[in-house]
């Protein structure tokens, strides 16, 4: 294992026990951040860096019994947190890293990530690793429950330019990736980037 999931393990790690007290209201945001992505009953997704599961309940009445969700995360006491929170009922949880998923090629209808982004490694080559288990003509949603401002007020600094979520980084990023993006939102209640796979 790399220093990048050292580093991303060792933070999620200490904030997993209290993660989701410290965000008790993001429910409504992730519902609606997955109801933009427009899955149908019996879709196959993954919430990719799932975290402690907060997706996995609108993920799973998105695509009903018959559909396949999976949350997928590099820490275990992430996954830990998730199952005590009964998420494990609503999709499958696999310790895996999303820069190199245990899945088949084009087996997913959409990948869905919250915070994500700015926790990727090798963003470019990781986003096509997405790319390749999800069908041509699927779909991706990167979210946070907050918008950029707000986040990088929120922990004391200012957006920096390099930021990859800043749409001239993150489209071109996402299109060498073999995405096109269909929409950039920023605002403060919410950041949302909506993708689809290209053939």
């Amino acid at each position: 294992m790399n220093d990048d999931h050292t580093g991303v393990q060792e933070f999620f790690t200490a904030r997993a026990a209290d993660w989701d007290s410290r965000f008790p209201d993001d429910g409504p945001a992730f519902a609606a951040a997955v109801a933009e992505l427009g899955l149908r009953e019996g879709d196959r997704v993954l919430d990719a860096g799932c975290g402690t599961g907060r997706a996995l309940k609108p993920l799973r009445a998105a695509v009903g019994p018959s559909g396949v969700v999976l949350g997928a995360d590099l820490t275990p006491a992430m996954l830990q947190a998730a199952v005590r929170a009964g998420r494990d009922r609503d999709g499958r949880l696999l310790l895996a890293d999303v820069t190199a998923m245990p899945l088949r090629s084009e087996s997913l209808a959409a990948v869905f990530g919250a915070g994500l982004v700015s926790h990727l490694p090798h963003p470019a080559d990781n986003l096509r690793e997405l790319g390749r288990v999800v069908r041509p003509g699927g779909s991706l949603a990167l979210f946070h429950p907050i918008g950029r401002a707000a986040l990088a007020a929120r922990q004391g600094r200012r957006i920096a330019p390099e930021d990859l979520r800043a749409e001239p980084r993150l489209r071109p990023l996402l299109a060498g990736a073999g995405w096109r993006m269909t929409s950039y939102v920023d605002e403060d209640d919410r950041f949302l980037v909506l993708a689809v796979r290209e053939g």
